[in-house]
């Protein structure tokens, strides 16, 4: 976010401008591709930029010197006045062939406050991002549908409108041009324009969350159940679900590639639903993550959640992104901050890229997710296929329990066996059938009540649970 304030001794109106990276409040649609940017980062202490540096990556930003001063962040500017006016002398006076020549971004290595973006660009007079500004334009560069554009949107212009309320706060300190009149400043009618603007995204957002809550009803009354699979942003959630229903997504190596929710059939089950939506990240404002609370509801709202947890990850990391998702998990999925429920909702936790790791290495990870409540997680590799099969039964057995044994009936008149066996394929998921000699046949098969009922009240006596 770039943001220039000046307030002039004639008393004239605030001149500013929010430019790129703020969603294009003033000036239209924001800028999508970054690739190429040069940025300077300030850290304050001794915090850990991996991740940081991780999404700055990821919109192909290269980070041409990382600045650190020692002890809490400043309020007012992050730096202190001292050090960010060095700063600011830099940038000011950099000719041909300072290695700052072509940095057009500052980014700030926290959350930072609006006193605190608004100081940092008046300093450097380029433009500034926090740490929510990077995520959202990052979200911005990856929403490719009408739903994930909208809600970046709304996540947008409110981050946005702080800030802009921050420089009408400031211009409106003391004296200023028309106190005490009536009239409308060029600030407060940008701030009016968002207002307006956020009341219509949000209006089409809650018709686009009532249409998907009524196909999770539908769904539901048709008998099909939903796995959600939730998880840290780049766990491995796309391929997962790419591998276990064939459905395209898009998966790729990079943070936050999927910011929509996708719906397809688990390949072995026609019933079985599963739901890939957008990754959790550690310390996003609640009011961010709200503007996707429609596409995590399609994943959440589900009979059973899988979490997926990389595995790969060095043991400190481990700890915080499971931590992290599981603080997300208890507060939108079950609830409340309380991990003893775990036991009362149907949630497996899984741990993939196994196959980056030792056996050792393994057990360790499964020992930190079971205390974390977790049961025994599996692990799997889905470029490799390890543990894919026996990962499947565990899901299709906490969703319906043990398989249940049918008996299809021969007869002469009527429908034809083949026929009911076809209804049962439809209904469940077989895991074996024995054809007997007298021509019945005994399927054993995976399917929740609702299914079973509907299908043996269906089948004129021909079906039966044996």
């Amino acid at each position: 976010m770039r943001l220039t304030l000046s307030i002039s001794m004639a008393k004239q109106e605030p001149n500013f401008e929010v430019l790129a990276g703020a969603g294009g409040v003033a000036l239209g649609e924001a800028r999508t591709n970054h690739e190429g940017r040069q940025a300077l980062l300030l850290v304050r202490g001794t915090e850990d930029t991996t991740e940081f540096i991780s999404l700055v990556q990821t919109m192909g930003i290269t980070i041409v010197e990382s600045i650190y001063q020692p002890g809490d962040q400043d309020a007012k500017g992050y730096f202190g006045k001292g050090r960010l006016q060095d700063i600011s002398d830099e940038l000011r006076l950099r000719v041909d062939g300072h290695p700052w020549q072509k940095i057009d971004l500052v980014l700030i290595h926290t959350n930072a406050t609006p006193r605190q973006l608004v100081a940092v660009s008046d300093a450097t007079n380029v433009e500034v991002w926090d740490r929510v500004r990077l995520l959202l334009s990052l979200f911005t560069a990856h929403a490719n549908s009408l739903e994930a554009r909208t809600q970046v949107r709304i996540a947008r212009l409110q981050s946005d409108r702080t800030v802009l309320r921050e420089l009408a706060n400031q211009t409106t300190t003391g004296e200023r041009a028309g106190y005490g009149g009536g009239g409308v400043t060029a600030l407060q009618a940008v701030i009016a324009n968002v207002n307006r603007e956020l009341t219509s995204l949000r209006k089409r957002q809650r018709k686009h969350s009532k249409a998907q809550a009524e196909r999770r009803r539908q769904r539901t009354r048709s008998g099909a159940v939903t796995i959600g699979i939730a998880g840290y942003t780049n766990a491995g959630k796309s391929s997962f679900f790419l591998k276990m229903s064939g459905k395209e997504v898009l998966v790729e190596d990079k943070l936050f590639s999927t910011l929509e929710t996708t719906v397809g059939r688990l390949a072995a089950s026609p019933r079985v639903l599963l739901a890939d939506t957008i990754g959790f990240i550690d310390n996003l404002p609640n009011a961010t993550l709200d503007a996707f609370r429609a596409t995590l509801s399609e994943a959440l709202e589900c009979d059973m959640l899988m979490v997926l947890v990389d595995a790969t990850d060095s043991e400190d990391e481990f700890r915080r992104k499971i931590s992290a998702t599981q603080r997300e998990i208890n507060s939108r999925y079950l609830g409340e901050e309380d991990v003893d429920i775990l036991d009362e909702r149907k949630i497996m936790c899984v741990l993939t890229k196994i196959e980056g790791i030792s056996e050792t290495e393994l057990a360790e990870k499964q020992s930190i997710v079971r205390e974390h409540g977790y049961a025994q997680p599996l692990g799997i590799s889905v470029h490799e296929n390890i543990g894919l099969a026996e990962l499947q039964d565990a899901m299709l057995t906490q969703l319906f329990g043990s398989p249940t044994s049918l008996q299809l009936t021969y007869s002469e008149v009527g429908r034809s066996i083949e026929g009911y066996l076809s209804d049962v394929y439809d209904s469940g998921m077989i895991i074996d059938k024995h054809p007997q000699e007298n021509g019945d046949m005994i399927v054993e098969v995976w399917i929740n009540q609702q299914s079973l009922a509907r299908l043996v009240s269906n089948s004129d006596g021909r079906i039966e649970v044996k």
